[in-house]
């Protein structure tokens, strides 16, 4: 590993950027919301979701990143917090999740173009695989050039999205209002997608940190960076979905087309357009950002032993773990054939897992060394801690529950990611019997 002064760091603006497409990248992804909860529901799940989801998983990765604001982030603490064996089950399975959720993002990009350009659909894959390998080189050149994209895209993404608000706000006729919030008339599996839909359109807190060492004053960073990209994804998630209910937009509509019919309803196609051009420049962001982030961390988890050794091999020039970009690369690459709603679930569904155990290492981390110092803590004790924790667990309960109840394909999907969560037991014990002398804490 090049020395942390070696490396080129990327500064706070280009930070608040690389987290906003990696946690969200605009509200993309987004439309099904309205038709799982309705026009009484949306908002409501829209603003509780985050506050037990996102919160508690935000508050924690300040903390431990204050504390170690290393490369590798989460797995790095989990490893500290729990020992080896969690560490790897910890990177293992935001591996593969990972994979799942760079899949859904060139899918979406050619669904965005192919309102310019229909006959785009028949040639998906080739444009996947396009966009997938520019993307690898992108970040083989750096973080300092991904920071410097994200930043182009983030306005890219916003304007279009600033415009339609605008222009459906004045050219509403009547009064404006806000739906008077009730689950009423919901069924357990559509809400369970509607928690599913938002907790996908806000995870990924945890992932920017597997980069801290090429971040200037990473625990200040952090802190500034993250509580604006908070703000921001949640008030562009308000006011887009407030302006689809009072366009009085076809639910079905919304969700098959996205928010490009939403700008054809409010100003004409030429607004469709520019959301949809918002669209694509999400799409694209989003996948440099998450690639970036993920990248990471099988190059430490092969500095640790866990993985084959050519994964830790840094480019000479660039000094980005090129191999790991490589792979990451690969493996997307067939991973592009399957459907959104079917990617959703496996990606929540995987990615929960991985944060339980930073909970868990938050809270071990607590008992095991109150005194190691803490530029970030959240203020409460460790019981404070295990209640305000039992939320995100309840949420991601409800979610999975509600999906193991709807659509047989929605069923197959959640199996599969609780298969993908086994797997990771049957990967340690190939590497135990593999590596009979690693040394194991």
């Amino acid at each position: 590993m090049p020395s942390a002064a070696a490396l080129k760091k990327i500064r706070p603006i280009q930070l608040v950027a690389v987290i906003f497409f990696t946690v969200s990248g605009g509200p993309y992804g987004l439309e099904p919301l309205l038709n799982y909860a309705g026009d009484h529901g949306a908002l409501l799940v829209l603003l509780i979701t985050p506050l037990l989801w996102d919160v508690p998983a935000i508050f924690t990765v300040l903390e431990l990143n204050s504390m170690m604001p290393i490369t590798g982030g989460y797995y790095k603490w989990v490893k500290y917090a729990l020992g080896t064996r969690w560490g790897f089950y910890e990177g293992w399975w935001t591996w593969l999740y990972t994979f799942v959720d760079l899949a859904i993002y060139p899918v979406l990009f050619v669904q965005y173009a192919s309102f310019f350009f229909p006959v785009l659909l028949q040639y998906q894959v080739p444009v996947c695989l396009l966009i997938i390998w520019a993307s690898a080189g992108l970040n083989i050149l750096g973080i300092v050039p991904v920071g410097k994209v994200s930043l182009f895209l983030s306005a890219a993404v916003l304007a279009p999205v600033i415009i339609l608000i605008v222009l459906a706000i004045h050219h509403h006729s009547g009064s404006l209002s806000i739906p008077s919030p009730s689950l009423k008339g919901i069924t357990f599996p559509s809400f369970g997608m509607a928690l599913y839909t938002v907790m996908w359109n806000c995870l990924g807190w945890d992932n920017i940190t597997t980069y801290a060492e090429e971040v200037e004053k990473p625990v200040k960073s952090y802190l500034v960076s993250m509580i604006i990209a908070f703000v921001l994804v949640m008030v562009v998630y308000f006011f887009i979905t407030w302006i689809a209910q009072q366009s009085g937009i076809n639910h079905n509509t919304l969700t098959n087309d996205g928010f490009p019919a939403l700008g054809v309803l409010v100003a004409g196609r030429w607004l469709g357009i520019v959301i949809a051009a918002g669209g694509m420049a999400s799409t694209l962001g989003i996948y440099a950002a998450v690639l970036l982030s993920v990248s990471r961390v099988p190059q430490v988890m092969s500095e640790d032993h866990l993985l084959p050794a050519g994964l830790n091999k840094l480019h000479r020039r660039f000094k980005t773990p090129y191999i790991s970009l490589i792979i990451c690369s690969l493996v997307v690459s067939f991973m592009v054939l399957w459907t959104f709603a079917d990617l959703l679930i496996i990606d929540v569904t995987v990615y929960g897992a991985g944060l339980s155990l930073e909970y868990i290492a938050l809270v071990r981390l607590r008992l095991k060394e109150p005194q190691k110092a803490r530029p970030f803590r959240i203020p409460l004790n460790v019981i404070g801690l295990c209640l305000i924790l039992v939320f995100p667990f309840v949420v991601y309960a409800v979610a999975l529950g509600g999906a193991l109840s709807s659509t047989p394909e929605a069923l197959k999907a959640a199996i599969f990611a609780l298969t993908a969560l086994l797997s990771a037991e049957v990967a340690w014990r190939i590497i135990l019997i593999s590596r009979p002398h690693l040394k194991i804490n």
